[in-house]
């Protein structure tokens, strides 16, 4: 297993986990029960990959993923609801970005 995405927001994690998944990539989330008495190290979520084959298409997902953090959120246009720009489908409806 090979360590590829670390973060303090759940939803971020999630998020990740499930493009990786989508692309039938197997992952296993750790530190996902953690308590805020816990020591820093074991406060962050982390993505690992099973097969270390699929490491580097894993980094690059999780790479465009960040990098499309930055970006304008959009609306649906099915359902009119606001979608963080990360976020290739409406997470309420689950229809596509246009």
């Amino acid at each position: 297993m090979v360590l590829v995405f670390r973060h303090e927001s759940n939803v971020l994690v999630n998020h990740a986990k499930n493009l990786l998944v989508n692309e039938n990539i197997e992952v296993v989330i750790k530190n996902e029960h953690v308590s805020t008495g816990m020591h820093p190290q074991f406060m962050y979520m982390e993505l690992w990959v099973i097969d270390s084959s699929d490491v580097e298409r894993a980094q690059t997902l999780i790479n465009t993923m960040e990098s499309n953090m930055s970006g304008e959120q959009w609306c649906c246009s099915k359902c009119n609801e606001t979608n963080d720009s990360s976020f290739e489908f409406c997470w309420n409806c689950k229809a596509e970005s246009t």
